[in-house]
């Protein structure tokens, strides 16, 4: 599981961060987050540090995959990152649009969907 370097300048800290440790490093991409933060991914919200970090280490365990980053898209505290995800789930690859949401240099809400 990996990310593509950061091909994508000027993405802000949290998010680069996000996507550098989001394929080996749960407890990492939890620190990206605000303690009361919100992911919603395949319809499934996960609430608090403690839940985004069990997320994003079933994902790890179900599922191999790799992120290419494509394009972001600025917009005053939020940021949507268009990217490929490609592995050995349903569907793959597919475009996903990350919509991130910023305050005090962490992400308060990624919202995961097409």
């Amino acid at each position: 599981m990996q990310t593509t370097p950061d091909p994508l300048p000027g993405l802000p800290a949290p998010i680069a961060s996000y996507f550098t440790h989001e394929t080996t490093d749960p407890a990492a991409v939890a620190r990206c987050f605000t303690d009361d933060a919100l992911v919603v991914d395949e319809r499934h919200e996960h609430r608090g540090r403690a839940a985004i970090e069990a997320w994003n280490a079933a994902a790890h365990n179900k599922y191999t995959f790799t992120t290419q980053l494509l394009a972001a898209e600025p917009d005053g505290a939020r940021t949507t990152v268009r990217a490929k995800v490609m592995g050995n789930f349903p569907g793959s690859p597919i475009e996903l649009r990350f919509r991130f949401t910023l305050a005090d240099g962490l992400i308060t809400r990624l919202e995961i969907a097409p």
